[in-house]
């Protein structure tokens, strides 16, 4: 059964800052820092393709990207979606052998 211990206070979510007018949303409260964004290798997840080239573009390393900062943010509204989802689904896998174990067991 999960712990408590285990789980986040509060699942990261994609957004796209230009949506945003509250600067506070920004930060990440458990490193204390106004501003943050997190991404790893683009080859894992879409929305880091979009963090690597957003930062890029601002660098001045790459052209801008052609999205609307609307369009972006309907990108991170879906991918925070299928990552609910994806979290909710693993939860229940195991929910659903622990019972089968017990079963079993029994």
């Amino acid at each position: 059964l999960p712990s408590l211990a285990s789980h986040p206070f509060q699942m990261a979510l994609y957004f796209c800052t230009g949506v945003l007018e509250d600067e506070t949303l920004f930060r990440h409260y458990a490193l204390n820092v106004p501003f943050y964004t997190h991404f790893t290798s683009p080859i894992r997840r879409y929305a880091d393709i979009i963090v690597h080239r957003l930062l890029s573009a601002s660098l001045g390393v790459s052209s801008p990207i052609k999205m609307k900062k609307e369009a972006i943010q309907s990108q991170a509204d879906h991918c925070n979606d299928r990552k609910m989802a994806s979290k909710r689904v693993q939860e229940l896998s195991a929910d659903l052998f622990f019972a089968i174990f017990v079963r079993v067991r029994a």
